[in-house]
């Protein structure tokens, strides 16, 4: 079998091909499940976060675009958001996992390429959201990286939802506008 990209073994698995399927998992597999680990610290919650993840991309309608990206920050977003998925319906059923375990949204790079790229990221992410207000960080903190809600974040600070969502808007704005600045200059 001829070494497909993930680009065409996506385009497979829109054609209900499960060998494409069988050689994603068997490519990447490994790299949602580490993630998974890191992101649930919990062996078991990982496992359905893998079979998740994989049900989604045989199922979903979802295109990958190899021209916003590489396909793995494509996977991996998709398993955070499944991630954070399975750990809020845990804690609302179970209230077991605490909300700061999705806090510990780290580095899942296996190999330094990756390592590598992801610093960067880090640290793009990190000179830019200086240039926002404090409440503007907050809400992307919560909202991004801590897994709230827009209604959970306004309860918490004990605002209107409506004036969170601005917040948010008037944040991703400031943010969208500084990465084109930087992107321009290279």
């Amino acid at each position: 079998m001829p070494n497909r990209s993930d680009g065409e073994l996506m385009r497979q698995i829109r054609e209900g091909r499960s060998d494409a399927l069988e050689q994603l998992y068997d490519r990447h597999a490994r790299l949602v499940y580490s993630f998974a680990v890191r992101f649930s610290g919990n062996e078991t919650l990982s496992r359905e976060i893998v079979q998740l993840v994989y049900a989604r991309l045989w199922s979903t309608k979802a295109e990958y675009d190899s021209g916003r990206g590489a396909f793995t920050s494509w996977l991996l977003t998709m398993t955070r958001n499944i991630s954070i998925d399975v750990l809020r319906r845990e804690r609302r059923h179970q209230g077991m996992v605490s909300i700061d375990q999705l806090n510990e949204m780290q580095g899942v790079a296996d190999d330094p390429e990756s390592i590598v790229l992801q610093s960067d990221q880090r640290r793009l992410i990190a000179s830019t959201s200086r240039r926002l207000s404090e409440p503007q960080q907050r809400v992307i903190e919560l909202l991004y990286w801590k897994g709230y809600t827009l209604q959970e974040i306004a309860e918490m600070g004990g605002e209107p939802v409506g004036t969170v969502k601005s917040r948010l808007h008037q944040a991703l704005k400031t943010l969208r506008r500084h990465l084109q600045g930087l992107r321009e200059e290279h």
